[in-house]
């Protein structure tokens, strides 16, 4: 039996966790284990999901040939440019250089999560000798569906799903707010917010004070839950600005939910057709500068207004470019060679 060592073993709500499960679950289908620490010999390849400080156990699993993936994730900008605490802004310092060492010393092939993340961390470190490939997320088709009665809710509902909405990604939680309030004021939609992802209570008390629509508040939930709550939304809309390859999107577009956003990071390689739609920012999205609010709530309109169009192109997107199938058989490719 073919065993690969996936690390760190990730524990958090979303993101890299999401993955990890996703891809033990699908390497367990094609009868490979996984294992999460590099003691646990032996095995066939390691794949780095996040960066690790064991530098010197894995150049010594270098040394003895086996192969070393890394799967590379965007890189750390936004405390650059907003205050985050020194606290934040050092481990965002030290994880990108982390991942760049790792990159150019240790990878024998590099994953990247998009077209975008190459380019990215090529202007940013640099290219290097290590092969690469772009592999995008996947999702469970089965259990991310558009099954069931779509729901006759007395608002329409646009959803936000981010992992955690601190450490400047309040941003997108205020152009949320915003969009509903122009749905409402000037193409007289009924709108509520939902918003999924860990948000400190006085954040939460700030944003609801400045907003003048409904707002549901559901936390940080399960990722099992994220189906049903895909399939009682009308809308998503993508808050993540240069994104690499979010998972709330590709999870979205199975469970017939089309994502409306402005059209920066891998957005425009995920969202195409009328999965959803997506605009300019209107400024320059790495300097912050205002986005085009009025053009994305004139977008999100027009998807609310043919909305079982859209659904069914979305979850035809997702058929056709982000099966857990094809995502496992691709890092198999990589990993095993198989």
């Amino acid at each position: 039996m073919h065993r690969i060592c996936v690390i760190p073993k990730a524990v958090n709500v979303g993101g890299v966790t999401s993955f990890q499960h996703k891809l033990v679950a699908g390497l367990a289908r094609h009868g490979v284990e996984a294992c999460h620490n590099l003691d646990e010999t032996p095995y066939d390849a390691v794949l780095l999901t996040t960066g690790v400080r064991q530098l010197t156990a894995l150049w010594r699993t270098k040394r003895r040939g086996i192969p070393i993936v890394q799967r590379l994730d965007g890189i750390n900008w936004l405390h650059r440019l907003r205050s985050t605490g020194w606290r934040h802004y050092l481990r965002a310092e030290y994880g990108n250089r982390l991942l760049a060492f790792i990159r150019t010393h240790l990878a024998c092939h590099i994953v990247y999560q998009s077209d975008f993340v190459r380019g990215w961390w090529s202007d940013w470190f640099g290219t290097t000798h290590a092969p690469s490939g772009v592999i995008h997320n996947g999702v469970d088709l089965e259990a991310y569906s558009p099954s069931g009665q779509f729901p006759g809710l007395p608002h329409q509902r646009l959803l936000m799903v981010e992992g955690n909405l601190g450490g400047g990604y309040d941003l997108g939680l205020e152009w949320a707010i915003q969009l509903v309030e122009l749905l409402t004021k000037r193409y007289g939609k009924s709108m509520e917010l939902m918003v999924v992802g860990r948000i400190s209570p006085e954040l939460q008390s700030t944003m609801q004070k400045r907003s003048q629509v409904p707002i549901l508040w559901a936390g940080a939930v399960p990722g099992e839950r994220i189906p049903e709550i895909d399939r009682n939304a009308h809308l998503l809309f993508s808050a993540d600005l240069n994104p690499a390859c979010p998972n709330s999107v590709i999870e979205a577009l199975a469970c017939g939910l089309p994502v409306v956003s402005f059209a920066t990071g891998a957005l425009p390689e995920l969202v195409t057709g009328n999965a959803g739609r997506l605009v300019p920012y209107g400024g320059n999205p790495w300097r912050l500068e205002p986005p085009d609010l009025p053009s994305l709530a004139a977008a999100a309109a027009e998807i609310l207004s043919c909305l079982p169009r859209f659904r069914t192109a979305a979850r035809a997107r997702a058929e056709q470019a982000f099966s857990l199938d094809k995502m496992v058989d691709a890092y198999l490719e990589v990993l095993l060679g198989s």
